[in-house]
């Protein structure tokens, strides 16, 4: 399994957020954003942060880092590395899979990512066979966008869906973000759109409105 590490809110946590991190980071990235968070009402929750695999990537030179997958192209649609998204597919649903196994409800997990990283919590969670508690998409796309009419699952069609982005983003530019979301509505997803002034990044109001996403979709009754 990829190592990660794991912060818990609370002992015995009964829900899961699974975040993923964009090209060049780890695990670490994200750790520092929990206590930032107001997660006040929600269940106890188990905060897990993969690190990716060190890979060479084509668009930085063939500079090895970690990467979910190649990025051939600044474009980032014209030529994707299909097979190194679905191996780290497959390797990012074994977590999900393992939560599960250790007692969390699928429907208690929000699967979340940041730029290279949002393009895999999009990628696995709209083609998994359970229904997951949220998707959140921070400063990235959807990739291999034709294919998902074909390959989504029923299961989370109906599953929220917080997006955002900078408007300002020099690295996935906001038209791709947008015509991504466009397409999500198109295939009739439940999309929250969020813009914020700022390059790609995540900014305190982001976070803010993070907190409520979570919430929202972790309290229930």
């Amino acid at each position: 399994m990829l190592p990660c590490i794991e912060i818990e809110t609370a002992p015995n946590p009964s829900a899961a957020v699974i975040w993923l991190h964009g090209l060049g980071a780890d695990g670490n990235d994200f750790v520092p954003i929990v206590p930032e968070l107001n997660l006040e009402g929600c269940p106890a929750i188990r905060f897990i942060f993969p690190s990716a695999p060190n890979m060479p990537v084509t668009v930085n030179g063939g500079y090895v880092m970690p990467a979910w997958y190649d990025i051939i192209g600044r474009d980032l649609v014209a030529q994707e590395d299909a097979s190194g998204i679905a191996r780290s597919a497959t390797a990012i649903k074994e977590i999900i899979i393992n939560e599960a196994s250790h007692g969390i409800a699928y429907e208690n997990i929000v699967l979340a990512g940041f730029s290279q990283g949002c393009a895999m919590a999009l990628q696995i969670g709209l083609r998994f066979p359970h229904q997951l508690a949220g998707i959140m998409a921070l400063s990235g796309y959807l990739p291999l966008a034709t294919t998902l009419s074909l390959e989504k699952h029923p299961s989370n069609q109906s599953t929220p869906i917080f997006m955002a982005h900078g408007l300002y983003d020099p690295v996935v530019i906001p038209a791709r973000a947008e015509a991504s979301c466009a397409l999500l509505e198109k295939l009739g997803y439940q999309v929250s759109w969020n813009e914020y002034p700022m390059e790609h990044s995540v900014n305190h109001e982001e976070l803010q409105d993070i907190s409520r996403f979570l919430r929202s979709v972790l309290i229930k009754g």
